[in-house]
């Protein structure tokens, strides 16, 4: 199983867990990130059965787990070892990856990432255009991440904002 861009159309609704990062990665930790989860993900397992998974680093800013659960389900144990590796590059980087009250989104093409109380102020003051796009890291399939992920602010869940 693969997330990379590709010509085939997937059709197994894969799980997706989502680290949103607050600022994009540098080169050597984009590097450092992509060895180190290859080499875990290899080795990932539930109960001793090797879970199908990949990932990917997206916008250079956001790391998507992907994993097949009709293969094997990631079990809490393996969540937990997910979780503990996310946490070592986590902190290794300074890297926001638990931080959950945060904004991203595109504006003039380039991803930028606020406070959710500031993004937030900003919406409410007009000083963001409604042109930008929003990203959701709420989505939990492979399919919903394709469709959803990033999408227009009047689509987005940030068009509730008043």
């Amino acid at each position: 199983m693969k997330i990379e861009e590709s010509n085939i159309v997937e059709t197994n609704d894969y799980r997706v867990i989502i680290y949103p990062a607050s600022r994009p990665f540098e080169t050597k930790e984009a590097k450092v990130i992509t060895e180190k989860l290859f080499d875990f993900l290899a080795t990932w397992a539930a109960h001793g059965k090797p879970l199908a998974s990949s990932f990917k680093i997206e916008k250079n800013q956001f790391i998507i787990i992907c994993v097949d659960e009709e293969k094997e389900v990631a079990s809490g144990c393996s969540i937990d070892a997910l979780g503990k590796i996310m946490k070592e590059i986590d902190e290794e980087y300074q890297l926001g990856l638990f931080d959950r009250m945060k904004a991203s989104f595109i504006e003039n093409g380039e991803v930028k990432t606020l406070k959710l109380l500031d993004f937030k102020t900003k919406i409410r003051n007009g000083e963001l255009p409604k042109e930008i796009e929003v990203f959701d890291f709420s989505k939990n399939t492979y399919l919903d991440f394709l469709s959803h992920f990033l999408l227009p602010f009047e689509k987005s869940w940030a068009s509730s904002i008043k």
